[in-house]
């Protein structure tokens, strides 16, 4: 594995990037220029209707539902429909770049993995192939504090993983698991700030998913109805691994997903205040940067306690049913930002998303349950496929819009969408 100071190229200078136009655009071509399962695949979306296949009904429904009745995971992608694009014409686009440069370090595409927990659930080692695919696509990865492989294993995949924690108003355990991520390598540290309490997610309970995780008959089905997942994943997880335990939730080895203490091992996170990430700062000497951030007022608190960065999120619509959609927040919450790095998740299906994203003020996003079902349907494979078609888009849609660099994308190029406004 190489050094964990190694620098990513940027996409124009790098000898063998894995976001080649040219390869691009000959997956992209039809079904004859990708293999396997993967030869009908055209979009991210696509992914998931090949996943709802392939995955039990219980994994699948923790991985794409939301919370409640959905509003805030469907307003996600409604935000988006807000705005057309007004397209610049006759511009030599020859020497587009999508490169993007976040706290320093500059990467072949202006989108990376959001952090997801456990899952493993869905693919073999899930954590381990979207870091390692990451990494090797020279794309940010965020590993999850609420993952089931540890974090010093992930690092080794991906000496420039990030690592996200969710955290208790408790310093004595947050400071060693803090320390625990330093020692390991991790440079940027992402503490989730929407999580007081776990959403509503009675989605989980309809499709007969729980944490802890419980042997039900229900569950047995599943995996039977379901033979490529349970001998490719839970089967080989079990002989390979033994059973999954949340690794990463404090310092110490946490409890195993069958454990009814599972959920009590979070701690209680509905006391954590800005005077604890300010002590988080005092503490953190690297990147530390604030996610689930959608007022105005939170961006100017994370300023001002030293945060170097910020993550617009309603969390995937996975928190309070009802919250504004991350795209709509981001106006007024990057003008209110100051100097922080202002990133954006949640929503984020195609190119157009992505570049009307940046034109709203996001220097940079990330796409989280999209590559999750890559890796379910195919592995590395998948998760590979998947970066390759978002970055095509975002290619195509720069010339189409008559733009060669991210950093000429303003509100100039967007106009409201027809009754939007």
């Amino acid at each position: 594995m190489v050094a964990a100071d190694r620098k990513i190229e940027s996409a124009e200078n790098s000898a063998t990037p894995l976001i080649k136009m040219s390869d691009v655009k000959a997956a992209a071509a039809g079904p004859s220029a990708a293999p396997g399962r993967l030869a009908k695949i055209f979009s991210l979306d696509d992914f998931q209707l090949a996943a709802e296949r392939c995955l039990p009904r219980c994994v699948y429904g923790f991985v794409s539902g939301g919370v409640e009745t959905n509003v805030s995971r469907e307003a996600n992608r409604a935000a988006f429909a807000d705005w057309s694009f007004r397209p610049r014409v006759l511009v030599n686009t020859v020497g587009r770049s999508q490169a993007a440069t976040l706290f320093g370090q500059t990467f072949r595409a202006p989108f990376g993995i959001a952090p997801m927990g456990s899952t493993s659930l869905g693919a073999f080692e899930g954590e381990r192939v979207l870091a390692a695919t990451a990494y090797e696509a020279g794309i940010p990865f965020i590993l999850s504090g609420s993952t089931l492989m540890r974090m010093e294993k992930i690092i080794q995949a991906n000496p420039d993983a990030w690592f996200q924690a969710y955290i208790p108003g408790d310093r004595a355990t947050v400071g060693p698991l803090i320390a625990r991520a330093a020692r390991a390598g991790y440079r940027t540290l992402v503490v989730t700030v929407d999580v007081p309490v776990n959403g509503n997610r009675e989605n989980n309970a309809r499709n007969g998913f729980s944490l802890p995780l419980r042997p039900t008959m229900r569950l047995a089905w599943d995996g039977i109805t379901h033979p490529r997942w349970l001998v490719m994943n839970l089967c080989r997880t079990l002989l390979k691994n033994g059973m999954p335990h949340f690794e990463n939730i404090t310092i110490e080895r946490g409890p195993p997903l069958i454990s009814p203490h599972a959920e009590r091992s979070f701690g209680r996170r509905d006391s954590l205040t800005w005077d604890d990430i300010a002590w988080i700062r005092a503490q953190w000497k690297d990147t530390l940067v604030i996610k689930g951030i959608l007022a105005p007022e939170d961006a100017r608190q994370a300023e001002a306690v030293g945060a170097d960065g910020i993550i617009v999120s309603n969390h995937g619509g996975r928190q309070l049913d009802g919250a504004m959609a991350s795209l709509r927040a981001l106006p007024e919450v990057a003008a209110a930002a100051g100097r922080l790095t202002v990133m954006l998740d949640s929503g984020i299906r195609r190119g157009t998303d992505v570049m009307k994203a940046l034109a709203l003020g996001a220097s940079f996003v990330f796409v989280g349950r999209p590559f999750l079902f890559a890796a379910a349907v195919a592995d590395e494979a998948g998760v590979r496929h998947a970066i390759t078609l978002l970055a095509e888009e975002i290619d195509r849609d720069m010339a189409l819009i008559g733009c060669t660099s991210l950093a000429d994308l303003s509100p100039a190029f967007l106009v409201p969408a027809s009754g939007r406004h």
